[in-house]
């Protein structure tokens, strides 16, 4: 996702200038004041069209065809429409333009718009795309009428044009649109199929619906779109646009959903108030008899309830039959000793996160596959240095998987008989080979040859794949003498079961 388009708003404010400037600057005024409240990042949009070459000389005058009375009844000089996007830079407002020919692009161009936008109607408008794919500004694109195979040309004709700013709006051209007709399940799809791309929601439901952009932003829309206007005693707002009033509501909603769905951090964060909250409730682990030292405390000899009565008090989920006293304890007397946390229940939560890493990344590894922990200096320290290697194929070719928890790194080392390719899968990978370093993230490779010194480590976590020629037990050298004089089986512990 590029930072550009992360949790951005765009008021689309098309014809709702109605033509006339000082409408189009009080609605810009407007729109400036709730981003400012809201400390939101807003664009306003303008559509821009050469109607002189745009419609047909034919057709104009006629009002038997919709929508070209009111693109000529609302024109605006070009003069006046650099005046808008002025005094929206001047708010503190991006600009965009939704051009819809070739030379609306160049005018765009002319007047420094941030972003371009594609209409759903010219999705598919290949010269039109051409001129906007050349222009190299961050690029929108609705998908309103679109199929899978429409989009999929778009992203790959955006892709291959290097547009690296560009995002997709999921969209319903019907104005305003039916609840039924929404289907944000296609949005989320999207989000999915298109993982380098910023997807986001273009709204034409009814002003005053709420549930569509909660539901948007809960499913992890980025950008969100919407049809704003000002109704006056000469101009009244259409089905689909929103009043100054309405724009509030919604944003406001926006912003309160993403307060909702916000992720921290990586990892969940407890806050204090709900741990203590949760131990009030937890149950502790109490004498039923008197005890002695040495003792073993099987369920015979203790119960569970609350309170908690001790801060250091073992509580049921610390609990384990095989845990031996170490004082003597009064019957009903809270247990203070615990289970010992062993290298078993150390290994058992690396393959719980490594199994939820591969999940979560929807890497799916089958059913005939092999797992060895390396551990260079010790299981107890595998967190820092190691790698989960899981096995898939090893003949005269050979494939891997390389699971790496956040903030491991693997020791220099090479190999005499194998050549190496890295590929990344999931997450960020940082690949040293003969002290040029790789800043890997998914669908980088890296070659390792025969013989070359290298290492790696990684931040946020990362799954790649290993595909080499044999593998062969103990081709792998190290610098560091102390992992080089451990034979290789007292480095890698060998999981039986997954």
């Amino acid at each position: 996702m590029h930072p550009m388009f992360e949790n951005l708003f765009v008021f689309e404010m098309a014809n709702n200038h109605q033509g006339e400037i000082s409408h189009g600057l009080a609605i810009i005024e407007a729109l400036a004041g709730i981003a400012r409240r809201h400390s939101i990042r807003a664009a306003v949009k303008l559509q821009y069209r050469e109607l002189d070459s745009f419609i047909h000389p034919a057709y104009v005058g006629r009002a038997d065809v919709k929508h070209i009375g009111r693109f000529l009844s609302t024109r605006l000089p070009d003069r006046d429409m650099l005046t808008l996007l002025e005094a929206a830079k001047a708010s503190g407002l991006m600009t965009m333009v939704t051009p819809f020919d070739e030379a609306s692009v160049d005018l765009a161009l002319s007047h420094d718009v941030d972003i371009l936008k594609v209409a759903s109607c010219s999705a598919t408008d290949w010269p039109l795309l051409e001129r906007i794919a050349a222009a190299g500004k961050p690029t929108i694109a609705s998908t309103g009428g679109r199929t899978f195979r429409d989009i999929d040309r778009i992203v790959n004709f955006f892709e291959h044009r290097n547009v690296e700013t560009f995002g997709l709006l999921h969209c319903i051209g019907i104005y305003p649109a039916p609840i039924e007709t929404i289907h944000l399940g296609y949005m989320r799809k999207m989000i999915q199929r298109y993982p380098n791309v910023t997807i986001g929601y273009s709204a034409h439901e009814g002003p005053d619906e709420l549930d569509v952009v909660r539901a948007a932003v809960a499913m992890g829309a980025q950008i969100l779109e919407r049809h704003v206007g000002l109704a006056t005693d000469q101009h009244k707002l259409n089905t689909y646009s929103l009043g100054p009033e309405q724009v509030e509501q919604w944003v406001a909603a926006a912003q309160r959903t993403r307060l909702i769905c916000h992720t921290a951090t990586k990892d969940k964060v407890i806050p204090n108030e709900e741990a203590v909250s949760l131990r009030e409730l937890s149950r502790g682990v109490f004498a039923t008899r008197a005890i002695k030292r040495g003792e073993t405390l099987d369920r015979s000899s203790v119960y569970f309830a609350m309170p908690i009565t001790v801060e250091s008090q073992c509580t049921s989920g610390d609990y384990a039959e095989t845990i031996v006293a170490s004082r003597d304890y009064e019957k009903d007397a809270p247990i203070l000793d615990v289970r010992d946390e062993s290298a078993v229940r150390h290994v058992r939560d690396i393959v719980h996160e490594a199994k939820a890493m591969l999940s979560e990344a929807k890497v799916v590894l089958g059913k005939e596959f092999s797992i060895e922990l390396s551990h260079h200096y010790g299981i107890q320290s595998f967190r820092e240095v190691g790698v989960i290697l899981i096995d898939l194929v090893n003949r005269e070719y050979c494939k891997k998987l390389g699971v790496m928890l956040p903030g491991q790194r693997h020791p220099t080392h090479r190999h005499v008989k194998k050549e190496e390719t890295f590929q990344i899968l999931h997450g960020d990978l940082t690949l040293v080979v003969e002290g040029q370093t790789h800043k890997l993230v998914a669908g980088d490779l890296c070659l390792v040859g025969r013989g070359q010194r290298h290492s790696f480590s990684t931040s946020g976590g990362c799954i790649f794949e290993e595909v080499s020629t044999t593998s062969i037990r103990g081709d792998s050298i190290y610098d560091d003498q102390v992992v080089a004089r451990l034979d290789p089986m007292q480095r890698k512990t060998v999981l039986e079961t997954w």
